[in-house]
C-alpha cells in the first residue's frame, strides 16, 4: 500500500513539474514579445553594399530602428543572385531579430530560373511590408533609329538578327521584363546579360550595345545629358522625373514589371511581433524625407500590409513562372 501511494505521489509530482514547465515555457514567448525589441535587429541584404537595393534598405533601416528603439544593422550577404543571404534568414530563429531585404529577383524569379534554390519563398518567410517599387526604364544609344516602343519593337524584327539588349543579368528582373515584353510583342531582342548594370549602361553609352533594361535610378542621369534615349517605362503610370517618358503599358495593355523591395522574416515568426514591425515600417516609408531618399534612388514607397505584400509575391511567383517558362530562361 505504502508503495502505491508513494509511487503516485511521484506520478502527480512529475505532473505538476510538467505542467508548470510547459506555463513557463509558452510564457516565455508572450513575455518576450511584449519586450520586444530588446538588442539589435539584423537586416539582411543579400547583395553587395552600394547598389540601390542595399541603398534602400539602409535609408529605412535608419529610421526603422529610431521607432523600435533598438538599432537595425544591416549585414550583407551577397551570393548566388541573393539567394546565400536569403537562405540564412530562412534558417534564421522565429524571433524578430533577423530579417531579410526581401527583392522580387530573388523570391519570386530566381525559383523558376535556377535548377534549385535553397528556401521556399512562401514557407520558409512571412511577409513583413513591402518598401517600394523600383521603376524599370528601355534606354537605347542614339544611334538607334526608333524613338518609340512601336518602332523599336518592328526595328528590331525588320533586322534578320535582332536587336541586342543588355540586362544586369540572366534570370534579374530586368531580363524577365525584358523576355515578357517579347512574348507579348513578338518582338526579335536578344538578351546580353552583363554581370551588372553599371557595365552594361557604359557600353550604351559607348554605342557598343544598342539597348538596355535597367532601374531608371542608374539610368537617369544619362537620359538628363542625353547620351542614351528613353524609349519607355515599364511602370503601371508615367513618373514625375520623366513625364514625357511613356509607360509599356501604353502600347501593350496591361503591361506592368517594375522590380520591388521590401522586409521578410523567418516563418513562425509571433504575430504580434510581424505587427509592431509593419506598423513602424509602414510609418517610415511614408515619411516625407525617406519618400524623398528612396524617390532619388528610383524607389517609390509603399509600405502596404503583409497581407497585401503576401498576395503580390503569390502572383508575382505566378506571372513570372509563365514569362521564364515560355521564354526558357534557366541557370544551372
Amino acid at each position: 500500500m505504502t508503495n502505491t501511494y508513494n509511487a503516485s505521489r511521484r506520478r502527480l509530482l512529475a505532473l505538476a513539474i510538467a505542467t508548470t514547465s510547459a506555463l513557463a515555457i509558452a510564457a516565455m514567448p508572450a513575455h518576450a514579445q511584449q519586450d520586444y525589441p530588446n538588442k539589435p535587429i539584423r537586416l539582411v541584404v543579400p547583395f553587395t553594399p552600394g547598389g540601390v537595393t542595399d541603398t534602400g534598405a539602409r535609408v529605412v533601416a535608419e529610421r526603422l530602428g529610431a521607432r523600435l528603439g533598438q538599432q537595425v544593422v544591416v549585414d550583407n550577404r551577397p551570393g548566388a543572385s541573393g539567394n546565400i543571404g536569403t537562405q540564412m534568414v530562412a534558417a534564421a530563429p522565429p524571433d524578430g531579430y533577423t530579417l531579410v531585404l526581401g527583392f522580387d529577383g530573388t523570391l519570386v524569379i530566381n525559383p523558376h530560373v535556377f535548377a534549385k534554390v535553397p528556401f521556399d519563398t512562401v514557407k520558409d518567410f512571412v511577409p513583413v511590408s513591402k518598401i517600394g517599387d523600383a521603376v524599370l526604364v528601355i534606354v537605347t544609344h542614339p544611334s538607334v533609329p526608333a524613338k518609340t516602343l512601336p518602332e523599336l519593337i518592328a526595328y528590331s524584327k525588320s533586322n534578320p538578327g535582332g536587336l541586342s539588349y543588355g540586362s544586369s543579368g540572366t534570370g534579374g528582373t530586368p531580363h524577365v521584363a525584358a523576355e515578357m515584353l517579347k512574348v507579348k510583342t513578338g518582338a526579335n531582342f536578344v538578351h546580353v546579360p552583363y554581370k551588372g548594370g553599371g557595365q552594361a549602361m557604359t557600353d550604351v553609352v559607348g554605342g557598343q550595345l544598342p539597348m538596355l533594361y535597367t532601374a531608371v535610378a542608374g539610368a537617369l542621369p544619362f537620359i538628363e545629358r542625353g547620351q542614351v534615349h528613353a524609349i519607355a517605362i515599364s511602370s503601371a503610370q508615367r513618373l514625375p522625373s520623366l513625364p514625357d517618358v511613356p509607360t509599356v503599358g501604353e502600347t501593350v495593355s496591361g503591361f506592368e514589371a517594375s522590380s520591388w523591395i521590401g522586409i521578410l522574416a523567418p516563418t513562425k515568426t509571433p504575430t504580434p511581433i510581424i505587427d509592431r514591425i509593419q506598423r513602424e515600417l509602414h510609418a517610415v516609408v511614408n515619411e516625407p524625407a525617406v519618400k524623398e531618399r528612396l524617390a532619388k534612388l528610383g524607389i517609390t514607397s509603399v509600405g502596404n500590409t503583409s497581407a497585401e505584400f503576401g498576395q503580390q509575391i503569390q502572383a508575382d511567383l505566378k506571372k513570372y513562372a509563365d514569362v521564364v517558362k515560355a521564354a526558357g530562361i534557366k541557370i544551372d
